[in-house]
């Protein structure tokens, strides 16, 4: 809102530095300090605002780790009380939580709720997509039915429909009125129509009647077609005043958090909905149905007209190659000058010359999943894609001008040591020709909707016990007879990869990324450090030059 101020901040004598800090040079001092190489080789002499919008993160993030170290241990910038929801079986921590001795951040956000609802509110539904949303929407449902006593309150979103399917625990209704599950218009629309003393059957909706449980679905009922399910809407939000951070020196990674993106679909569920870690088996990612462009391109230039923005995320599940095609045509025809990027999945339609027609429709980028390098594990998992392919499609996105995520998985089931170590080698290569700009590591979890989570004897591992579940339930503890120390093998996979998408290490041994392995080393056991030895995991088995040979 100023940017003469970033000239200041920029000088590194405006903002105190905390450890958020420390991976930068000092602080320059006197008349002829040299420029922090980083900062020089990611903004130059002239990026002066993103560079102060970079340090001004970094000093964000650090008020963010005072408040958390210091004052309330639940808080951080995009998640509040998150350990309380995630796994959570029992209703019990969120009980006590909600009744305990209210933290500043509670009081804090039981104050912001009053003032939202200052004109009692006839209804009101919260959605929680993650676990670090439910404590707060909890929270906040239990201020709002202190003050407006007579209120309905429904609770629905991502997190409700993947975890609480085997829904027992009463309390949650000492909150809420009802909780729906799956896409919310059809049970909303029907409870919107009880509400006001007309007949309604109840639509995948849990209510509580006397102590008791109840999930009431009348089977007849349909969702709402996607093409008739309407315009989304920003109406009243301040979209001004929301903070935007840049926290890493990687173009592609800010996509995230750096600015706001209108969101929009394409299409309804996955069309591939075959992998095996993936919960296939509910409805937002089982249930495909795509609207077509008209519907599409009418909620664009809608949200347009409403943000007075032309930034666009598309959050599906996988955007359909032939959607995207259709929609750039579109978008060039119609001289409608948009800027977007979304989900795909690596298919071999997406040919350089439809990624030419995407970025010349302002497609800028892509993120996807490659999960672990293994043609043999991809196979295993169903994903559909191999290394080859992905190398091939990511460089074509590349070569186009738009930029690449890869959102890659260690830990999948019956995964060795061997395998990870030559999964880093082929992601390392694939960073060093370009094909990919970014990626994140996600450590593997078998879920109770996934394919593994309902079949786990296709794929080499045993479920444990499960606990006595009366609140919410997806993540399955598992054993997995191959016995990899995955935990050891994390640390210097995110070690390795933080380096790569800083374009450091891109020559290095993909085994420099992890430490020593202490004699007698207890098995999940944390060590620390930069550099570690040659001899902690096994030397990659993968052809130094493979990507480039696949490329061509």
């Amino acid at each position: 809102r100023d940017p003469s101020l970033a000239f200041r901040i920029v000088g590194r004598a405006f903002l105190p530095e905390g450890p958020r800090f420390e991976h930068l040079s000092p602080r320059p001092t006197g008349e002829h300090a040299a420029f922090d190489e980083q900062l020089l080789s990611a903004f130059g002499t002239l990026g002066t605002t993103e560079q102060a919008r970079y340090l001004a993160s970094l000093y964000i993030d650090d008020l963010a780790d005072v408040w958390r170290l210091g004052i309330d241990p639940r808080f951080e910038l995009v998640r509040y009380g998150e350990r309380l929801a995630a796994s959570a079986t029992s209703f019990e921590p969120l009980h006590e939580a909600l009744t305990g001795e209210p933290t500043l951040v509670d009081t804090t956000l039981d104050e912001l709720t009053r003032e939202l609802i200052a004109q009692p509110p006839d209804v009101v539904a919260v959605t929680a997509p993650f676990p670090g949303n439910v404590y707060g929407a909890s929270r906040m449902a239990r201020t709002i039915r202190a003050a407006a006593p007579n209120a309905t309150l429904i609770l629905g979103g991502g997190w409700v429909n993947t975890e609480l399917r085997s829904l027992r625990d009463p309390r949650i209704f000492d909150y809420f009125d009802y909780v729906t599950l799956d896409d919310g218009e059809r049970p909303l629309l029907n409870l919107l129509i009880r509400l006001r003393g007309r007949q309604a059957a109840l639509v995948r909706t849990y209510v509580r009647k006397g102590t008791e449980v109840v999930f009431d679905n009348d089977l007849t009922q349909h969702d709402i077609p996607q093409r008739d399910t309407g315009i989304p809407t920003y109406d009243g939000l301040p979209l001004g005043q929301y903070v935007s951070v840049m926290e890493m020196l990687n173009p592609m990674h800010r996509f995230w958090s750096d600015g706001r993106w209108n969101k929009i679909t394409l299409a309804h569920g996955c069309y591939w909905k075959k992998c095996a870690f993936c919960d296939v088996s509910l409805d937002y990612i089982g249930r495909y149905d795509r609207p077509g462009e008209d519907i599409v391109m009418q909620r664009i230039r809608a949200l347009i007209a409403e943000t007075d923005e032309t930034g666009f995320h598309l959050v599906d599940e996988a955007a359909p190659p032939a959607g995207m095609r259709a929609l750039a045509k579109r978008l060039i025809d119609e001289k409608l000058s948009i800027t977007w990027w979304g989900n795909i999945r690596f298919e071999k339609a997406f040919t350089p010359e439809l990624c030419r027609l995407l970025a010349a429709a302002g497609c800028v980028a892509v993120s996807g999943g490659l999960e672990v390098a293994s043609d043999r594990l991809l196979e295993l998992m169903q994903k559909g894609v191999t290394v080859e392919q992905v190398a091939r499609v990511t460089r074509a996105f590349s070569d186009a001008g738009i930029m690449v995520h890869a959102y890659l998985m260690y830990g999948f089931p019956t995964e060795t040591a061997q395998d990870t170590i030559d999964a880093l080698e082929r992601v390392r290569q694939l960073f060093a020709a370009g094909c990919i700009q970014s990626a994140y590591w996600h450590r593997f979890a078998a879920t109770a909707h996934s394919p593994i989570g309902l079949h786990p004897e296709e794929y080499g591992i045993t479920l444990r016990p499960p606990r006595t579940v009366t609140f919410a339930h997806n993540d399955i503890e598992f054993d997995d007879p191959v016995g990899t120390d995955h935990d050891f093998l994390g640390s210097g996979l995110r070690k390795a990869l933080y380096n790569y998408m800083l374009g450091l290490g891109l020559d290095a041994d993909v085994r420099e990324w992890f430490q020593p392995r202490p004699q007698g080393r207890r098995r999940g056991a944390r060590h620390h450090g930069r550099r570690g030895s040659l001899l902690s995991v096994p030397a990659t088995t993968v052809p130094p030059d493979l990507i480039e040979r696949l490329l061509g």
